[in-house]
């Protein structure tokens, strides 16, 4: 067998997308120069229909494009349908995407309504089946895809890969004149498990335009060099997510230094912020640092930014936090309804400063802006709009004046859809 790895692969050229094949899910584009798209994944009971209905409809409005759900017991695969119906009755129009281990070519066989209302199948080729099973446990599934028009994203995962894979790479590995390290081969296992899968699945008479990849890890080099000696090696759309990246910050800081790499050097189609929520927190924290990742990167835009300055012994007590919290809060809680109405208004930049240093400067840069007093300052808050002076604000009501002057200046600058 040839060689194929790349182990060194050379960056994409900064800031130029790769070049994709597009793929067609529901009304949404991934790949071939589209928008990268923004995803999630529900973590309900999918037999629950109306918890996992509920739970999607929230991560739709928040920003998901695409919502992926498990579908693992013949229950769940009965319930798609319900869920469908339920999310059309709430007027949310989002994909919908199916992830299937061990068992989907079954539960998308007994289930034709399921495999029907899905938008997308998930399949991961290291445990689609085992054995003499594999090959015709994939090929029912892509059959499936094929009888009613679905894309597939086969995704394979560190924790689940393809041993005969490992075990055909370790014996190639024995060859050669300089053996690979272990890391390198598990490295080229997974790649290999989600390109040959890939190969076998266009075999069958799947299009290039109907095939995701994705070959995740839990380590932020180690996803940095799959997904750039993946990306070399083909011209399939590529959905990025650094699997298992944990709770809060170490979760988002983990996720963000692979993905924006990754995205800074054109890789990466669709992505997913694979975070494990607090007890009780909303699910849509994911999509938030999502949208978040790709719009300060300038990749995408999605809601107004709030620029803020971190504090220091010159600020005011805690008022300019509390104002930029304010601020934050309001652009968020009003967005769906501004999205709806307006067109642009998610390219608002937004400035709350703290004091005098770099108070007006940054304000100034800003379409709307508001330099706070510091210690030892006039008691005056003057706001800057589009780069001008027009007012200054005093007094125990700031807070709520800046939200009207933003209102104000959404509604008298950004052009209302339907006129």
């Amino acid at each position: 067998m040839s060689d194929k790895s790349s182990p060194n692969p050379r960056p994409a050229e900064s800031g130029k997308r790769r070049p994709s094949v597009g793929v067609q899910i529901g009304k949404v584009i991934v790949g071939s120069g589209a928008p990268i798209v923004v995803q999630s994944m529900t973590n309900t009971d999918t037999e629950d229909a109306s918890s996992t209905a509920k739970q999607i409809a929230e991560l739709a409005r928040a920003g998901s494009e695409l919502v992926r759900i498990t579908v693992n017991t013949p229950a769940a695969a009965a319930a798609v349908p319900r869920i469908r119906e339920r999310l059309e009755m709430m007027g949310v129009d989002v994909p919908i995407i199916g992830d299937f281990h061990y068992n989907g070519h079954q539960l998308l066989e007994s289930e034709p309504a399921c495999a029907e209302a899905l938008a997308k199948y998930r399949i991961n080729p290291g445990n689609v089946g085992f054995g003499k099973k594999k090959d015709s446990q994939f090929a029912a599934i892509i059959e499936m895809a094929l009888r009613y028009d679905k894309p597939v994203r086969i995704g394979a995962n560190w924790g689940s890969l393809d041993q005969s894979m490992v075990a055909t790479l370790m014996d190639e590995n024995h060859t050669r004149a300089v053996p690979w390290d272990a890391s390198h081969v598990a490295r080229e296992a997974l790649i290999r498990s989600a390109l040959d899968s890939a190969q076998r699945a266009e075999e069958i008479g799947l299009a290039r335009d109907r095939i995701i990849l994705s070959c995740k890890v839990s380590g932020v080099q180690e996803l940095i060099a799959v997904y750039r000696d993946l990306a070399a090696r083909c011209d399939y759309a590529l959905h990025l997510g650094l699997t298992e990246a944990g709770m809060g910050s170490k979760g988002i800081t983990a996720s963000s230094a692979a993905l924006a790499v990754l995205l800074q050097e054109g890789i990466g189609d669709t992505i997913r912020i694979s975070l494990t929520p607090e007890p009780g927190a909303s699910r849509t924290g994911e999509v938030i640092v999502a949208q978040e990742l790709l719009q300060t990167m300038g990749l995408r835009a999605f809601t107004p930014l709030v620029t803020a300055c971190p504090g220091c012994g010159r600020t005011t007590s805690e008022f300019f936090q509390e104002l930029a919290k304010t601020v934050q809060e309001h652009v968020r809680e009003q967005m769906p309804l501004w999205r709806v109405k307006y067109d642009g208004v998610e390219n608002l930049t937004l400035a709350v400063m703290g004091c005098v240093v770099n108070g007006p400067g940054e304000s100034k840069h800003a379409n709307i802006g508001i330099s706070l007093p510091g210690n030892g300052e006039a008691p005056s808050a003057p706001v800057f709009i589009d780069g001008e002076k027009a007012m200054t604000l005093r007094g125990d009501n700031i807070a709520n004046e800046f939200v009207g002057i933003l209102d104000n200046y959404v509604a008298s600058h950004y052009h209302a859809r339907g006129d």
